[in-house]
């Protein structure tokens, strides 16, 4: 079989990041349905089987990039492809909560898989003048199949679903597998010390980097989708729900893309975070307001969007090797993870505890640490260099 040319490979892959972004869309999407069946066991259980696949990817996000980088990206991706749509075949039968709750573990370390090695292999097959374009491509897998799964999720159920989930992963299984380079020959797992390894990557300021400018995103961007809808008058609620995720995405493959041609990511993360704060004010001042609120949340938007993008294309800007990619992805997945599954319930409490100033204030303090940490890394890059 001929070689795809390099961009179709990497539109290939995005259409993984889809797949693995619906591991968590299909049950957000049925949570409601979902509680029919599962419902008895409590509402903690049922939650359990939403967030459970981030947790797998918070506990082993920078051993998957460990592991990644001497299994193989190829066979890694293939491997965990296969695995989501098998879970995701089972899922279709409802089965009892227990083996449920199985599949959904084991569909979080098939989803850890697959973004760990999109960006990897993602930064090595695009051509270096469309690298950026490539890499903020891959940031928006999830805003665009949320958006995706918003518009089929109620025209059908969860069988139907959870089987057009599975045909797409097996198929997208069949094509990589056909399509993507083969692994580079003679890689071992890794036996030594891992957490001597983790201690590596995270002081590593090339490593670590952008794991760090990203954890202020996913803190901020998914609670801000869950928490501030419900809190704009209603006349303008849908405006807003459906407007938010679209602006980031659309700002981030436009203008982050052009910016991305005129300055570094890292810098370029500083100033989607520094943008944000005055989004974040007009949100506050504006609050209760609908077309306020709709303009500080666009604003606020396509600014974290535009880290978003960035985030990711700091991976390759900083890291050269293969290795150390799959090694810095692993920890944006990690921290990610860590962002997701904290930041709508602390920005919750924060926002019934101290009202919209106590949001505010906790989004200005988290955009400041995304440029600090940043800055340090920077200056700590740097010193090595001299």
């Amino acid at each position: 079989m001929r070689p795809l040319p390099p961009m179709l490979l990497v539109l290939l892959l995005w259409a993984a990041g889809l797949g693995a972004a619906a591991q968590f869309g299909k049950i957000s999407i049925l949570y409601d349905s979902l509680r029919a069946t599962y419902g008895g066991n409590g509402e903690v259980a049922l939650g359990l089987v939403v967030s459970i696949v981030g947790m797998v990817g918070l506990i082993f996000g920078t051993t998957a990039g460990l592991l990644v980088a001497r299994i193989g990206p190829r066979r890694a991706i293939v491997v965990a492809l296969a695995a989501g749509a098998a879970m995701s075949a089972l899922q279709s039968l409802m089965p009892a909560y227990p083996l449920m709750l199985a599949s959904r573990i084991i569909e979080g370390a098939s989803h850890l898989a697959i973004v760990v090695v999109g960006p990897t292999m993602i930064a090595a097959l695009a051509p270096e003048p469309r690298r950026p374009l490539a890499m903020t491509l891959w940031s928006s897998f999830f805003g665009v199949t949320y958006t995706i799964l918003a518009l089929i999720g109620p025209h059908g159920g969860p069988t139907a679903l959870f089987l057009g989930h599975a045909a797409y992963m097996a198929a997208l299984a069949a094509v990589l597998a056909l399509t993507l380079p083969p692994d580079p020959q003679g890689q071992a797992l890794p036996l030594g010390n891992l957490a001597r390894q983790h201690a590596d990557i995270y002081a590593s300021p090339r490593l670590a980097a952008p794991a760090m400018g990203f954890c202020g995103y996913t803190f901020l961007y998914v609670a801000v989708l869950t928490l501030i809808p419900p809190e704009t008058p209603e006349s303008h609620r849908a405006l807003i729900a459906a407007g938010m995720p679209l602006v980031s995405i659309a700002v981030s493959l436009t203008l982050g893309v052009w910016l991305l041609g005129r300055m570094s990511a890292v810098r370029l993360v500083q100033t989607g975070y520094a943008v944000a704060v005055p989004g974040f004010l007009i949100l506050w001042l504006f609050w209760g307001q609908g077309a306020g609120m709709v303009a500080g949340g666009f604003l606020l938007s396509a600014a974290l969007g535009i880290v978003q993008g960035a985030s990711f294309a700091a991976i390759p800007e900083l890291n050269a090797t293969a290795e150390d990619r799959a090694r810095a992805a692993g920890a944006v997945a990690q921290l990610g993870n860590l962002g997701t599954t904290t930041g709508t319930p602390v920005l919750a409490v924060l926002l019934a505890s101290a009202g919209p100033a106590g949001l505010t204030v906790a989004a200005v303090v988290l955009c400041a640490f995304g440029i600090a940490v940043h800055a340090l890394q920077k200056a700590r890059r740097a010193r090595q260099a001299a």
